[in-house]
């Protein structure tokens, strides 16, 4: 009998601590400060939105402390930069993941997701913005939701964003077209590429999701991230001052660009007010702006503000391009085109190379530069990959242009 009410009371007991520990699992929240409104983030995360029902960030209460309290971790030197495991704590920025993908898209932009969430967003849970010229399907909504710390947001393009414009001849356009593809150039025949260089040119950053933000992170489908990142690049941004910046650059092909720079100076000529004075010139010309060298930023990857593609500098920039018709009576792409902008609208201070966010899309990489960099961010990548030096790249004409050293052994990356 003793025995009984032996096993009896380790029954009840056992019950007691399941249903305590339940109860600590399901009411613990994880918290997230919003530094730009002052306010937390707070609640489950695990929401899907549709842009017709809801357009509005997280749920948020009031700030206390702000960003002095936690500085960013930088170096292996600062206190926390190796506290991995987590919610990070100190302030977010109102910014977002951006991504323009089609329903057939679902599992590249899962990979693409998994990435990001275990490298960096897991600790900070922002939100995802994915835009398509179709609505999204259940699907896609369901694997994203599922992967995503933060809240997603789903937006169908408007056809006015994703059409022609009624300025376009379209037997003109017609014949570039085939003229490209005779020519084998890399997309040359192609409509919907047309139409996507246009929409990131000119118009992701006024999709209505995109007015409830400040700063973007561009994710395209199927990218890799090599390295961890043990700090909130957004913040660095907001911080530091920088409105746009990138990890590659390279050369873009002449054939789909011949009249880009001529547009480019009769827009520098009708509005001389919009050229910075401390620009990037150099960076993209070789003889004070002549001539265009070609070189652009990779904007399959960029970390950016909205508030300077939505100024009136950037877009009379995008408007005097796009009533030219170089989308598509030629193969304008929107690296150039943010790249230009950048390298003439923006100051120096106001453009970043992160060394230290390790990528790849097909067929590029940036391997960081330096054995104890790459060591201290756990990173996978080969460094014999790293793009940046070869001779193709226009990194090194940026660190030039910038009057920056080159990071210790890049000589042996070279090709």
């Amino acid at each position: 009998m003793a025995s009984g009410n032996a096993r009896y009371v380790r029954y009840v007991l056992f019950a007691f601590f399941t249903v305590l520990i339940f109860y600590f699992v399901t009411n613990t929240k994880y918290e997230g400060v919003d530094i730009s409104k002052g306010t937390f983030a707070t609640g489950s995360n695990q929401q899907s939105h549709d842009a017709s029902k809801d357009t509005k960030p997280s749920t948020q209460k009031a700030l206390t402390g702000d960003a002095k309290d936690f500085p960013l971790a930088m170096t292996p030197n600062d206190a926390g930069f190796n506290d991995l495991v987590g919610l990070a704590p100190g302030p977010r920025m109102n910014a977002t993941f951006v991504t323009l993908a089609r329903n057939s898209d679902v599992w590249e932009i899962a990979r693409s997701i998994r990435q990001i969430e275990d490298r960096f967003n897991r600790r900070y849970n922002y939100d995802w913005v994915f835009l398509n010229d179709n609505p999204f399907d259940d699907t896609f909504k369901k694997v994203t939701t599922s992967l995503v710390s933060g809240k997603t947001f789903y937006g169908e393009i408007p056809k006015e964003h994703w059409s022609f414009p009624e300025w376009i001849d379209q037997d003109k356009a017609k014949k570039v077209r085939e003229d490209m593809a005779e020519r084998k150039i890399i997309y040359g025949d192609s409509i919907p590429y047309r139409h996507m260089c246009r929409f990131e040119s000119g118009f992701f950053f006024r999709q209505p999701l995109m007015m409830n933000y400040e700063y973007y992170w561009r994710v395209e489908p199927s990218v890799e991230l090599y390295c961890d990142i043990h700090y909130d690049p957004f913040r660095l941004m907001a911080e530091q001052g920088k409105k746009y910046s990138f990890v590659l650059s390279l050369y873009e092909y002449p054939a789909t660009i011949p009249t880009l720079w001529e547009s480019t100076k009769k827009f520098m000529k009708n509005h001389p007010e919009h050229i910075a004075a401390d620009n990037t010139m150099k960076f993209l010309s070789d003889d004070g702006g002549d001539t265009y060298n070609n070189c652009h930023f990779w904007s399959n990857f960029e970390i950016g503000s909205l508030d300077w593609l939505r100024s009136k500098q950037y877009i009379d920039y995008f408007e005097s391009l796009d009533k030219d018709g170089g989308f598509f009576y030629e193969r304008w792409g929107d690296a150039p085109v943010h790249s230009i902008a950048a390298g003439l609208m923006l100051n120096k201070s106001e453009i970043h190379f992160f060394n230290d966010i390790a990528y790849w899309h097909v067929p590029f990489t940036h391997c960081p530069t330096g054995e104890k960099t790459r060591l201290d961010l756990r990173c996978h990548c080969d460094p014999k990959e790293n793009f940046d030096w070869k001779g193709y790249s226009c990194t090194s004409k940026f660190f030039e242009a910038n009057g920056m050293s080159k990071p210790e052994g890049w000589e042996n990356q070279k090709d």
